[in-house]
C-alpha cells in the first residue's frame, strides 16, 4: 500500500490537484442592486427602460411566476432586476457586461437573464397579439380609422420594417442582405388605430419583398376566406390593390 502512496506523491499532476484542492476559494462578491422604481422619476425611467413604470409593472405581473427563482438561497436575482436587465438591453442595444454593471450582475447572469425574460415575454403574444375576432372587435377598430382619416371599413394597417442583424453565416448568408445593404429581417406587422400591434410576421429575410412576405402569410389567408367579412387592411404600393387590402390615394408615404 505504501508503494503505490509513493508512486502517486511523486507523479506531478496528483500534487498539482491536491494543491488545486486546498487553494483556498475566492469570497462570492455580491454588488448592490438598486430599486429603479423608487431611483428616477418617470420621465427619467422612460428614458432607461423606454417603457413607464405602470408598463414595467403590467409586464412583471404576467411574468413574475414563470422567471422567479423558487428560493432566494445565494442572492439569487429577483424577477424586477431581471426584467430591468432586459429591458435595458432591449433599450440601448448595449453590450451584455455593460447591463449586467447597470444591475450589479455578472455578464454570463445577464446572458441568461435576457434569455429567460424574452422567452418569458414572447409567450404572451397569444394573449396581447391577436387580430379582431369577433364583429363588435371589427367594428370598433374600424369606427377607430374612420375618425381620424374618415376611410371606412379598415380594421388593420400593414408594413414591413428591417431589423438589423448580424451575418448570420451559413451557405446563404446574402438573402438576409437588404436593399440597402446590411443585414436584416424584413418584419411585418398590422396595428390597428392606435397603434397597437395585431399581427407579426418575423422569419422572412431581408431580401424578402413586403408582399411576398403578405402573400405568403396566414393573415392573407384569413382575407381570402372572409374570415373578416367586408373589412379591409391599408397599406402602401407595394403591396398592390386587392379587395382586402386598399393604399390610399394621397400623400406618398416614406
Amino acid at each position: 500500500m505504501d508503494a503505490y502512496i509513493g508512486i502517486l506523491t511523486d507523479d506531478e499532476d496528483f500534487v498539482g490537484l491536491i494543491d488545486a484542492v486546498d487553494r483556498q476559494r475566492a469570497r462570492k462578491v455580491y454588488r448592490p442592486r438598486e430599486n429603479h422604481f423608487t431611483k428616477w422619476n418617470d420621465t427619467e425611467f422612460i428614458r432607461r427602460f423606454r417603457l413607464s413604470k405602470n408598463g414595467v409593472r403590467f409586464i412583471l405581473q404576467h411574468i413574475a411566476q414563470q422567471i422567479s427563482h423558487p428560493t432566494q438561497r445565494n442572492n439569487a436575482v429577483s424577477a424586477d432586476v431581471m426584467l430591468f436587465v432586459t429591458l435595458r438591453f432591449f433599450a440601448t442595444g448595449s453590450f451584455l457586461q455593460v447591463v449586467g454593471d447597470f444591475a450589479g450582475i455578472d455578464k454570463s447572469t445577464a446572458c441568461r437573464i435576457v434569455n429567460k425574460v424574452t422567452r418569458a415575454i414572447a409567450v404572451l403574444h397569444r394573449t396581447f397579439i391577436k387580430m379582431p375576432s369577433t364583429e363588435d372587435e371589427m367594428a370598433s377598430n374600424s369606427a377607430e380609422f374612420y375618425n381620424i382619416a374618415r376611410f371606412p371599413k379598415c380594421i388593420g394597417a400593414v408594413d414591413c420594417t428591417h431589423i438589423k442583424i448580424t451575418s448570420p453565416g451559413g451557405d446563404e448568408p446574402e438573402i438576409y442582405r437588404n436593399r440597402k445593404s446590411f443585414f436584416s429581417l424584413n418584419v411585418q406587422a398590422v396595428c390597428d388605430a392606435t397603434c397597437k400591434i395585431q399581427n407579426v410576421v418575423c422569419r422572412w429575410p431581408g431580401s424578402s419583398h413586403d408582399s411576398t412576405i403578405f402573400n405568403n402569410s396566414r393573415l392573407r389567408a384569413n382575407f381570402e376566406n372572409h374570415n373578416f367579412s367586408q373589412y379591409v387592411l391599408v397599406g402602401d404600393s407595394g403591396y398592390g390593390i386587392k379587395s382586402y387590402l386598399i393604399t390610399p390615394l394621397g400623400k406618398k408615404c416614406i
